[in-house]
């Protein structure tokens, strides 16, 4: 069971890193409906073109995004199946998780929902981002049903200290994810496009109310956002002002795990927040290079898994069972 609670963790990073394709290459209308194309159960062939045209006139067929669009939702629904078959599995299998496989099937259902909102209700922002926020999610639980399904010793009690650390990092980073989604569904992310943090006098433009309304005003399509300029730009600043203060949160947890001797986890901490951080400045000095963006998108993921792995390590009890 844990071999294959860990294939479905693969193929849960597999649709992240489809899903920030897909957005960063502005494919998520590419199918307009949902959860068909153009009225097709697939991208529309070319002798069923001007069908689907006459159907959705104000949206031509972009084979290419509607390709992307719907190898996302392909591969978001295979991962859905493999994760009720990890719920059924545990109710067949003794002395592991029952619980946690049957949340991330409620879960993973409410996911396919924000995945057709995202696309019925033209890319509204707190969707996306809510779309992005409960693929993280789902990744990082799926870990930690795979982390507890090991067998490993319960952690001496001085290093049970760390755990309010842990969590705050893990609370710290997931509002930096939140931020990071929100700069995305919003178009922010080439809002400032110098460092450290934007061009001229941003002091004096910061819109602050404008740039976190949850429903921005209404508008046909919210495709390449509908905020003006200085809300993007509070966006962006409040990501990179994020960032920092993830940076040093994640750097105090790292100091501590180290004066601790919890080396592995400490590793893999303090190399994926450098490759981070890294690849955070490569998007600001490319103007957001496609690969570094996705790469940007994974890492962030893997960040949290890394903290995941913290928490876990620091935990009282940790393995159920071999599976």
């Amino acid at each position: 069971m844990r071999t294959f609670n860990l294939i479905t963790l693969v193929l849960a990073m597999v649709v992240i890193l489809l899903g920030a394709f897909t957005r960063l290459t502005d494919a998520g209308l590419g199918c307009p409906d949902w959860p068909g194309c153009y009225g097709f159960l697939t991208v529309p062939q070319a002798e069923q073109v001007a069908t689907a045209e006459a159907r959705f006139p104000e949206r031509p067929v972009e084979a290419a995004k509607a390709w992307a669009e719907m190898i996302h939702r392909y591969v978001a629904g295979t991962l859905g199946l493999f994760i009720l078959a990890l719920a059924v599995m545990s109710v067949r299998t003794p002395n592991v998780p029952k619980v946690l496989p049957w949340i991330l099937v409620g879960l993973v259902i409410f996911q396919g929902a924000l995945g057709m909102w995202t696309v019925t209700l033209n890319l509204l922002p707190v969707v996306v981002m809510g779309h992005l926020i409960g693929g993280f999610t789902i990744f990082a639980l799926l870990f930690w049903n795979w982390l507890s399904l090991g067998k490993t010793q319960p952690s001496a009690s001085p290093t049970l200290q760390l755990r309010p650390l842990a969590l705050a990092a893990m609370v710290v980073l997931a509002c930096q994810i939140m931020l990071g989604g929100w700069t995305s569904a919003n178009y922010a992310s080439l809002a400032c496009t110098q460092l450290p943090v934007c061009e001229g006098s941003w002091w004096q433009q910061l819109s602050p109310a404008e740039a976190f309304q949850p429903l921005p005003p209404p508008a046909k399509s919210y495709e390449f956002g509908v905020l003006d300029y200085p809300a993007r730009m509070t966006i962006h600043v409040s990501h990179r002002f994020g960032a920092a203060i993830t940076t040093l949160v994640l750097l105090l947890l790292w100091v501590r795990l180290r004066q601790h001797n919890i080396w592995r986890e400490s590793h893999w901490l303090g190399g994926l927040l450098l490759l981070q951080v890294g690849l955070g400045v490569a998007n600001v000095v490319g103007s957001l290079p496609l690969a570094v963006a996705v790469a940007h998108n994974g890492v962030a993921a893997l960040l949290l898994l890394s903290l995941v792995a913290v928490y876990h390590r620091l935990s009282p009890q940790q393995g159920v069972a071999h599976g």
